[in-house]
Parts: structure tokens; sequence; C-alpha cells
């Protein structure tokens, strides 16, 4: 045990947050993303919602202000309503971080392909739909 990590944060996903370095991605997922097909490296955090986890790793991990987004959103397909977490999501991230939150998207192909790029994917037990976001790793100062 270590004093001030997030309870709800697992030891491996401590674990891969510490080891990503600068401008690296980790995916949080949704209950339904098919993790494995894109990545190797999934983590789960099965019965969480992804508001409580985010808030947890902004605790530990900066968002990288040198990039065009530090947080992205995987884009609704034909007239699927905006997703009501998204709003929780952006609220969150701009109480971590102020000064550097822009959002990006990517349509859902484009997504898994950055999925297929990041460090890890952490699959939770969210169930909202286009509940997946990208974060892109800052300096730790």
């Amino acid at each position: 045990m270590l004093n001030n990590i997030p309870k709800i944060l697992s030891p491996d996903l401590v674990h891969v947050l510490m080891d990503m370095g600068h401008g690296e991605e980790i995916v949080i997922a949704d209950a339904n993303f098919p993790g494995a097909e894109f990545n190797d490296h999934v983590l789960r955090a099965d019965g969480h919602g992804i508001p409580e986890i985010l808030e947890a790793i902004l605790e530990l991990m900066p968002l990288d202000p040198y990039n065009d987004w530090q947080f992205a959103l995987m884009n609704t397909l034909g007239d699927d309503p905006t997703p009501e977490i998204w709003p929780t999501y952006r609220k969150i991230i701009e109480n971590a971080e102020p000064e550097h939150h822009t959002e990006g998207h990517f349509d859902r192909f484009d997504f898994y392909d950055q999925a297929r790029k990041a460090r890890a994917v952490l699959i939770t037990g969210e169930t909202a739909l286009y509940g997946n976001i990208i974060l892109k790793k800052g300096v730790v100062l």
C-alpha cells in the first residue's frame, strides 16, 4: 500500500500510468468496448464507472498541453444522440486541468486505430453508450 493513491486504481493500472511516457495514450473504455481486439495490454476495472476512474487517474497523471487534444471521444453514429456522460467527463477534466483540456474526436474505426497505438486499454463497468475516452499523458513536473 502507498499513501495518496486513489484506492480505485489497481496496482496494475498504477504501474501502467507510471510506465507511460510523455505523449503516450491510455484508453478508458466502457463495458462494451472490444479491448482485446485492439490492444494486447488490457486491464479490467469491472464494477466501476468511467467518471470515478477518470477522476482518480487525473489525480496522478497530467494531460499533454502540447498536443492538439488532451482527451478524445468516439463520435456518435447516425442519429445517435450526444452521450449524456460527455459533460461529466468535460467537467472532471476541466477541474483537473483548468488550462489544458482540448477535446478531440475520432470516428469509430479511427478510435479503434488509436486504441491499437495506446499503451493500454482499461475496460470498466461503464454502461453509457459512447463512454470511451482516450487520455494523452503530459509531463510530470
